[in-house]
């Protein structure tokens, strides 16, 4: 399923976008410029939430705030409830 998106540009982008498009372009249309704009916004999106949670994780870390896992997700979502709630004590 396809959606349509119309966007109004103005002159110095609408110029910098046929820029990229055309045979001396990077891009045969506008909308695969746009299209790759996008997917590349995405990648860098998911790119930062990794960055963040592997940046959280070092950070309990720093702060004692780890546990050992049990191996039982259930378990261990329960020890982590206990310890946030007693403030890691």
């Amino acid at each position: 399923m396809y959606e349509r998106i119309n966007a109004r540009l103005s002159q110095p982008l609408s110029e910098f976008v046929e820029r990229m498009v055309g045979k001396s372009g990077l891009y045969e249309t506008p909308s695969e410029y746009v299209r790759d704009l996008i997917r590349r916004d995405m990648e860098r999106r998911d790119g930062q939430l990794l960055q963040d949670a592997i940046l959280t994780g070092y950070q309990d870390l720093a702060t004692g705030r780890v546990f050992a896992s049990s191996g039982d997700f259930k378990a261990d979502m329960a020890m982590l409830e206990l310890k946030e709630s007693n403030g890691w004590q």
